[in-house]
């Protein structure tokens, strides 16, 4: 396929990108100025943003390795909100960094760009490339803090485990392309049809095997608590957000593309996992008494949630899968925001080193800070599936997906899980608004609000209200990306 000036204009949001990582690494070289810095990564991640209304016109165009169509454009909206909310939020935590901090808006325009690459990927080559562009920089942010033991020691986790899954996912490609010869996601449908050898088989599973580490699906789990724990606020939201925003979205197109991917036995593997997934994810949160270690859990809960719909993988999959994760993003961004704000000062960086997250330093947030309270509890309760909250909405659909399916038990383990959940996100709340009984206080800056942080995670908080009580716009929205996309 030859690159024409149209495929140039329909990939002018990741262009944009990966213009602006360049103008931020001239930028430094020149002379490092932190706010301006961030100033121009805010700036050009807009640019992108807004540029994807030209793209939604175009679309659907097939592009050389990569699809520019309503899957896609929905990942590149969630990702680039992800990427703006964490480099607003960068900003005030950085501050008080001793180090340099300007490098950090490259990575994680780098990262983004990965993002916007791996989800709209139609080839291996461009899967593969995508999510290292996605993952080596999220290395540097995650041990950004290097001073920092649990900082650094998130970053080399990370770093190794990674490197381990993406041998399983090379491994499982290159036994796909022994079994047909071909690369291509299309082309890997046309030569494996409805026989399915042993190789084709095995690759497959690698694949979903390496990808699984990504999503942090049990058993491949490990790894997630500690690297949330550790890594620093703003790169542990952008991991938990557009990282996995990114990865599930190229799984799904996997999953409804290539017929490997779509194999019974396969389809019972992911069930179990799912189901797992639920269970552990949300019975291990309960004993946690760090908050960025009880969102780690929480999220492997939640793609436990999502996988229901790549196991059913028909009617309202793409619609279901859609509209949970711009649920799961705004309330991931208002939770994590908020631990980001209060770990922003240097009295709770001071406390024992990394970010304030126990849950005692929360106790009493209510009385000294009751619109942040209000933020992180909205997020939470989202979170927990409650009523007028977008969270609701997610579960709904993968509710109704289930039943709609005859999927009995994994109904049942998204209804067990939800409630187990419902206890954990309750007891953080109680802690809010309990009375400070002698403890160090750990608040954001008196002037939160005021800042960009501050509006992004009012403005989540907002969303998950407004979308719980009117969520026909998202709707219509997600079911216009399946149209697009072709489910």
């Amino acid at each position: 396929m030859t690159l024409t000036a149209t495929h140039l204009l329909a990939l002018a949001p990741p262009i944009l990108v990966c213009a602006t990582a360049i103008l931020v690494m001239l930028a430094i070289a020149w002379r490092r100025h932190h706010t301006g810095i961030a100033i121009v990564t805010v700036v050009g991640l807009n640019l992108a943003l807004l540029s994807l209304i030209g793209v939604w016109r175009m679309a659907p165009l097939a592009a050389p390795m990569l699809a520019i169509d309503g899957l896609a454009i929905f990942a590149a909206v969630l990702i680039l909100v992800a990427a703006l909310a964490c480099a607003t939020l960068a900003h005030a935590y950085l501050a008080h960094h001793d180090g340099p901090r300007e490098e950090f808006y490259l990575l994680l325009l780098c990262a983004t760009a990965g993002g916007m690459v791996l989800s709209a990927s139609t080839h291996m080559a461009t899967l593969f490339f995508g999510l290292e562009l996605l993952s080596i920089p999220l290395y540097g942010m995650l041990a950004y803090v290097y001073g920092e033991r649990r900082s650094l020691e998130a970053g080399v986790k990370y770093l190794v485990l990674s490197a381990a899954a993406t041998a399983f996912l090379l491994f499982g490609m290159a036994l796909l392309y022994a079994e047909t010869g071909r690369l291509d996601f299309a082309g890997l449908a046309a030569r494996l049809g409805g026989d399915l050898g042993a190789w084709g088989l095995a690759g497959a599973a690698l694949m979903l095997m390496g990808l699984s580490f990504k999503l942090s699906v049990v058993p491949f789990h490990m790894w997630t608590p500690d690297v949330y724990q550790g890594g620093p606020g703003p790169a542990a939201t952008f991991l938990a957000t557009a990282s996995k925003v990114a990865v599930f979205v190229v799984l799904l197109r996997l999953v409804m593309a290539a017929p490997a991917f779509q194999d019974g036995r396969l389809h019972d593997v992911l069930a179990v996992l799912a189901i797992l997934s639920m269970l552990v994810g949300n019975l291990l949160a309960v004993t946690q008494s760090n908050l960025k270690r009880l969102l780690g859990y929480s999220s492997i809960a939640h793609f436990g949630y999502l996988l229901t719909a790549l196991v059913i993988g028909d009617g309202l999959s793409i619609e279901a899968s859609g509209v949970y994760l711009v649920t799961y993003l705004l309330a991931t961004l208002g939770a994590f925001g908020v631990v980001t704000l209060v770990s922003s000062t240097p009295v709770a960086s001071s406390d024992g080193g990394g970010d304030a997250a126990r849950l005692h330093h929360y106790r009493g947030l209510f009385w000294r800070r009751p619109y942040l309270t209000a933020v992180l509890t909205i997020a939470l309760l989202s979170m927990a599936g409650i009523p007028l909250t977008a969270g609701f909405i997610g579960k709904f659909y993968i509710i109704a997906l289930g039943v709609e399916a005859e999927r009995w038990w994994l109904v049942g383990a998204v209804i067990l899980g939800s409630a187990i959940g419902l206890y954990y996100y309750l007891r953080v709340m109680v802690t809010l608004f309990l009375a400070e009984a002698g403890m160090q206080r750990h608040d954001a800056p008196e002037n939160w609000a005021n800042q960009a942080g501050g509006v992004v995670v009012l403005g989540a908080a907002a969303l998950v209200i407004v979308l719980g009580i009117y969520p026909d716009p998202m709707i219509t929205w997600v079911r216009h990306i399946g149209i697009l996309t072709g489910g």
